[in-house]
């Protein structure tokens, strides 16, 4: 392990805004996210496979009405996103740090208001399916965490991804897609991504790529 990944991983033990294993509300916070963290009943929103936190970030700016979760099993990554947010007093940006396939054990049902996945990896193989973060069974737990109403967003330039998720989504007795689009950038939806884009779409968008997009409801 290089020393740049421990002083990372030493910073999150240390910070505030990361849970993780070992710190008390690692095994507490399971339905108590308003109460134990943010102390306040504003709306949560988690960002799952958030990386180093960009898009968690950059909407905690934006809406400081809402709570924001930057959930990663990467602590090193997760340490530059609470680095930023803290440098930005971002009180209402926490991290965690868990797989989500570990999800259940952090977020009770009927939880969350927004649910966000952020260009996660489109696992190809058809081998990899059950690893798809819009397989069958997780938008099942997705609608379990949010509320009645509550809105599921994904990004991607991945083609195969979102025409997979399209499928999956209109399959679901749990969600309605609201709108989608291949080109969010050349769409009316165009500001619905808020400015905010993270390192590796900058990158897909200046070697061509597209930004598929799709918002859904729990229905």
């Amino acid at each position: 392990m290089t020393r740049r990944k421990l002083e990372h991983y030493k910073f999150s033990a240390d910070a505030a805004n990361v849970i993780e294993a070992g710190k008390p509300l690692y095994t507490q916070i399971k339905g108590h996210w308003n109460s134990l963290y943010f102390e306040n009943d504003h709306p949560v929103v988690v960002e799952l496979a958030c990386g180093k936190g960009e898009y968690t970030i950059g909407l905690g700016k934006q809406f400081p009405e809402k709570n924001f979760i930057g959930m990663d099993i990467k602590g090193d990554r997760i340490a530059r996103g609470s680095l930023i947010a803290t440098e930005n007093k971002l009180n209402n940006v926490a991290f965690l740090r868990a797989g989500i396939q570990y999800a259940d054990e952090f977020f009770e049902d009927d939880e969350l208001s927004e649910i966000w996945l952020i260009h996660p990896d489109p696992q190809v193989r058809d081998r990899d399916e059950n690893k798809r973060l819009t397989n069958p069974q997780f938008l099942a737990r997705y609608a379990r965490y949010l509320k009645p109403g509550g809105m599921f967003y994904l990004k991607t330039d991945s083609t195969f991804l979102y025409e997979y998720s399209l499928e999956k989504l209109s399959e679901s007795e749990s969600f309605t897609i609201i709108e989608h689009t291949a080109d969010l950038y050349e769409s009316h939806l165009h500001d619905e991504h808020y400015g905010v884009k993270t390192h590796y779409e900058s990158i897909f968008v200046s070697k061509g790529y597209t930004i598929k997009y799709i918002k859904a409801v729990v229905s």
